[in-house]
């Protein structure tokens, strides 16, 4: 049995029957102890006993057989017996084991003086001295009669039964249907179909299930992103490789015509090398933090350092436009990470800060303790970014303006790389344009990241 469906059904079913089933021998049982336990009161009938004397009175035995035998089911749930000195029915019928009891305290001897036999059974005499006792019992019960209802007991049990099985499979169906979408959606992703969606006509239920299949979709979302991403990404990269690559064949093939400037085309091509190299060392970093091994190495160290150390080497290169970087605040705290790819998220953010930065303005670094952890802002006083590429910017060869000169402008990479880095050590990077002009980078790291 391998269907889940019919698992779930047959469970139903079966819990349904063993309902309905145990409450028919429950009532069954019960009904078979009162009979038992039949209360004195039963046996007081002097009407039938009187009648049953003045038969036998009138015409003896055999009258009071025939009589009897015609009023075997004239007392409805009670059974008239008639008992002769041989204590067996006059009919011959087998007596209920009640009757046999009552029977047998009117044969003991001596009985106690206190006793008084009409109290278990009324007796009769016949014209030749013989006694008679008449035992009145319950029917025993039936398993449909013990209902109180003999004539639909059947009816209801059968009514009872579809009920369950109806209501079972409604079950199955509600709970197996979701399950077996999610299935065949499963195996639509397998087969590189990533435009499945399982959750549609489900949006009403807010079971387990339900959320299951629309976790199941959000996943189908995010592997069609990731499959675009990587789509976008491996184009974007082949784009940036032709470029230089371009560059160095212009330069041959400059240098194969005379009159040719050798150490310049050299100089050239050693520039497209060096920036291939910066640029496949960068593809191969931001490959790296994708994988789940991107922080194997952590160790803790003073954030204040390498903020320090980033800021010098920006001033470095900020002084041929006079662009000053200004730190503020310290976090006073030790980090535990990895060192070297926290300083170059830093470093990618203030490097694009002090490139764009006018000339003769500075870019501030601000330094602080959060009340969520720490925070690095970093703003410059440039053109910023329209609101619609704020979030974008963070993705892999992303540029404000595609026809932005890449001398000036860069791979595209490096803010990439910072995004991941903070998401890899549990904090996040968050650009806004600053109020009163200029670009803002906030970099985040949580309580968690803080060495103890």
């Amino acid at each position: 049995m391998h269907s889940l469906f019919l698992r779930i059904f047959l469970l139903f079913l079966l819990a349904m029957t063993l309902i309905v089933g145990s409450s028919i021998a429950t009532t069954f049982t019960i009904a078979s102890r009162d009979r038992d336990a039949e209360p004195p009161e039963l046996q007081r009938r002097p009407s039938v006993a009187i009648q049953a004397s003045e038969i036998l009175a009138g015409g003896g035995i055999g009258a009071l057989k025939s009589w009897l035998e015609g009023n075997r089911n004239a007392l409805g749930d009670r059974e008239l017996f008639v008992v002769g000195p041989n204590g067996q029915d006059i009919l011959g019928r087998p007596l209920p084991e009640s009757a046999s009891r009552r029977f047998a305290l009117l044969g003991r001897d001596p009985l106690p003086g206190n006793f008084r036999p009409s109290r278990v059974a009324p007796q009769i005499v016949g014209a030749d001295g013989a006694i008679y006792t008449v035992l009145l019992t319950p029917r025993r019960p039936s398993i449909f009669g013990a209902l109180s209802l003999p004539a639909i007991s059947l009816t209801i049990l059968i009514i009872a039964l579809v009920v369950s099985a109806l209501t079972s499979w409604w079950l199955a169906e509600h709970l197996t249907a979701p399950i077996r979408r999610i299935q065949e959606g499963a195996r639509a992703l397998a087969s590189e179909n990533l435009d499945v969606r399982v959750s549609a006509g489900l949006e009403g239920r807010k079971d387990e299930l339900a959320v299951l299949a629309r976790d199941f979709d959000a996943m189908a979302d995010q592997l069609r992103a990731n499959r675009s991403a990587t789509t976008q990404l491996l184009r974007d990269i082949s784009h940036e490789l032709r470029s230089p690559l371009a560059r160095m064949r212009v330069a041959l093939g400059l240098a194969r015509q005379p009159p040719a400037d050798f150490p310049r085309q050299l100089d050239r091509l050693e520039r497209e090398v060096e920036r291939l190299d910066a640029m496949i060392s960068q593809v191969l970093k931001l490959a790296r933090l994708h994988g789940t091994d991107a922080l194997q190495e952590r160790e803790p160290f003073e954030l204040d350092e390498v903020i320090e150390e980033v800021v010098r080497d920006a001033n470095f290169e900020g002084a041929m436009k006079n662009c000053r970087v200004n730190l503020q605040g310290a976090t006073n705290e030790a980090v535990l990470g990895n060192r070297e790819l926290l300083r170059s998220a830093i470093e990618n953010v203030l490097r694009n800060a002090v490139r764009y930065s006018p000339n003769d303005t500075p870019v501030d670094v601000h330094v602080a303790r959060a009340r969520s952890g720490l925070e690095i802002l970093i703003r410059d006083h440039g053109p910023g970014v329209p609101p619609a590429d704020l979030e974008r910017i963070f993705e892999p060869f992303y540029r404000v303006a595609e026809s932005r000169d890449r001398d000036s402008g860069g791979e595209g990479i490096g803010l990439a790389i910072t995004s991941h880095v903070m998401k890899a050590h549990g904090g996040g990077a968050k650009a806004v344009n600053a109020q009163g002009g200029g670009f803002e980078v906030r970099l985040s790291l949580p309580e968690t990241a803080i060495a103890v």
